[in-house]
């Protein structure tokens, strides 16, 4: 394994929905649980940030206010990271939720000081809910708590196995970047992530890997030095 110790890991949820597109595909879900238990068991403290698109894309929505439509978003994630956490308890480990709001009982209230007590004691910690604001996306999410909580490298598994010169579904001569600094990422317009989350990565130094979460094994391999991917560099 790498000499990370704590990473962030962030699922898109199309990617957990499978070739179904929307929902979940259960087979999927459990391949992911058993990857992040490898890491795990290494000795790597696991957070997940997970996105919503599998249920809801607000955004393309033209008769939903947007504050609304996004509160319906976070509570997407919230809905993907009961069930991601529950799959991942079936396969024999402990998990908490966290969001930025409050959930009842279903999960608990992000504090940086018992999140970073659950990731201490090994348990795999969803940070649920996005930032809690509108306009904010699951990526600025993950960037943020990446930052909170001092990860080591953010995760990117994506539906697509780096970032291309241009979109390889319409350009048959996409190229795949091995490497790229996020400055370069920014000036090129390739964003893996939206520009909020860019800029807060660029001022605190935080490096990202971008990968496919269809490429079997992928997870494990982002840590192992076997990475097929996009190494964004700070």
């Amino acid at each position: 394994m790498n000499k990370e110790k704590r990473v962030m890991l962030k699922l898109s949820g199309e990617a957990l929905a499978g070739a179904k597109k929307t929902g979940f595909d259960e087979g999927t879900c459990v391949e992911v649980a058993k990857q992040v238990q490898k890491l795990s068991e290494s000795g790597i403290e696991v957070g997940i940030v997970i996105g919503g698109g599998n249920f809801w894309r607000g955004r393309t929505s033209e008769t939903i206010d947007r504050t609304k439509a996004d509160q319906i978003g976070m509570l997407a994630t919230v809905m993907n990271c009961i069930y991601v956490s529950e799959i991942f308890r079936s396969v024999g480990m402990k998990t908490e939720i966290f969001t930025p709001f409050a959930c009842g009982s279903m999960t608990r209230l992000f504090s940086k000081d018992e999140a970073d007590a659950a990731l201490c004691a090994g348990k795999i910690v969803f940070f649920a809910g996005g930032t809690g604001h509108p306009y904010f996306s699951t990526d600025t999410a993950i960037v943020l708590r990446a930052i909170e909580m001092e990860a080591d490298v953010i995760l990117l598994a994506k539906a697509i196995d780096g970032i291309y010169s241009a979109d390889p579904k319409l350009d048959p001569h996409a190229v795949r970047y091995d490497t790229l600094t996020i400055d370069e990422m920014i000036e090129k317009k390739l964003l893996a992530i939206d520009l909020t989350a860019s800029i807060l990565c660029m001022e605190n130094k935080m490096p990202l890997l971008v990968f496919s979460l269809n490429e079997e094994n992928s997870i494990v391999n982002s840590m192992t030095g076997k990475f097929h991917g996009t190494r964004i560099t700070v």
